[in-house]
């Protein structure tokens, strides 16, 4: 992961990173493995939306000249990106569609359009945050070469847990938040999502600050 600073990412944390992320794809390709590329912008920090377009796009510069480095079959491929988004600690506010034209136009100017799908990952969004905005991509009017969905994991478990408590008699109200969030997500990923899902955690930021893997 990479993160935005006064001095960050740097020339050689880009091209590291894209390497690695581009070797791994070669491993799995020559092991009958699809891999899921995720070179991924954390959002800590004050940045804009543009600041935040402008390094996206030359990180996922930097991996798509890696990929191609290391022979790598993009048809094969799955890209799991951040949505471009400003700083969590950024004072001005964006609404959907800033987020959808800055993100299609990253993804436009760096991602072949060889690439089979973009799975976007929530990256601490609140739930509904990520399902609008995932809409509003879709609903852009720009081209898009490419599937673009959903590859979320707190964005489709905060709820859930909220529901389950870890109690057993708490699991039909949980399954039941999955599935709510599932459409909601699937309806995103057609643009037609109209905010009208939204769970027990729904708009509770799920930001966590310096989040490590």
């Amino acid at each position: 992961v990479l993160k935005i600073g006064p001095y960050t990412p740097s020339y050689q944390s880009m091209m590291e990173n894209a390497n690695v992320l581009a070797r791994y794809a070669s491993i799995c390709q020559q092991n009958g493995i699809v891999p899921i590329i995720e070179p991924e912008v954390l959002p800590d920090g004050e940045h804009d939306i543009d600041v935040a377009q402008a390094v996206t796009e030359q990180v996922l510069a930097f991996q798509y000249k890696a990929l191609a480095d290391h022979h790598v079959y993009l048809e094969g491929t799955l890209l799991k990106p951040n949505m471009v988004t400003a700083g969590f600690s950024c004072s001005k506010k964006y609404t959907p569609a800033d987020i959808a034209n800055a993100t299609v136009t990253a993804l436009s100017r760096t991602v072949p359009p060889a690439v089979v799908g973009v799975t976007f990952l929530s990256g601490g969004q609140s739930e509904e945050d990520a399902s609008a905005n995932l809409s509003a991509i879709n609903a852009y009017a720009g081209r898009k070469p490419w599937a673009l969905t959903f590859s979320y994991g707190r964005a489709l478990q905060a709820s859930v847990l909220k529901a389950w408590q870890g109690k057993d008699e708490n699991v039909k109200a949980a399954q039941g938040e999955l599935v709510k969030r599932a459409k909601a997500n699937g309806l995103a990923a057609l643009g037609q999502y109209k905010g009208d899902l939204a769970g027990t955690a729904g708009g509770a930021s799920l930001f966590v600050a310096g989040h490590a893997y």
